[in-house]
């Protein structure tokens, strides 16, 4: 299996502040659409297709796999991704909370297992790797920031 988490301060020093309820549509567009979020082409398309008021499912093509994910909102707080069909199987989380001094955190964390993969196999270990890396979801939470920072400063939030 894979287990992943990162968190990074919502608002270093020298950064546009952003409030919870910014940060929160943000993750919320996100959700409904990774392409404004992901680097060009990354994300090639992404529908929502279903929509209850529990949750909603989008089919999204992202590095070349086509993917089903069921994904609910826990409104200000929580995001979850749980994926349906695709390479990966098992949930991803992007939690907003204040740590003990009261400064608004973005965290990331998933336990995944690779479809058709032996578990804790090769391919596991490289994923594991990628998701750990300074490319990886770290940096997916910087660039959702940033991102969402952007579409602030044009007015589209």
């Amino acid at each position: 299996m894979i287990y992943s988490t990162a968190t990074v301060p919502v608002n270093p020093e020298g950064e546009t502040k952003l409030t919870r309820a910014q940060v929160w549509k943000g993750l919320e567009l996100k959700a409904r659409d990774a392409r404004l979020f992901l680097p060009p082409g990354l994300c090639t398309r992404c529908d929502v297709t279903e929509e209850s008021a529990t949750h909603f499912v989008r089919e999204a093509t992202i590095a070349g796999a086509d993917l089903r994910e069921i994904i609910t909102l826990e409104p200000q707080s929580k995001v979850t991704f749980f994926q349906a069909t695709g390479p990966r199987e098992g949930a991803i989380i992007n939690e907003l909370f204040e740590d003990e001094a009261g400064e608004l955190q973005l965290k990331f964390y998933c336990y995944l297992g690779l479809r058709g993969k032996a578990p804790n196999g090769p391919e596991e270990h490289v994923e594991q790797a990628q998701f750990d890396s300074d490319k990886g979801y770290k940096a997916a939470l910087l660039s959702t920031l940033e991102r969402t920072r952007e579409m602030l400063a044009e007015g589209k939030l």
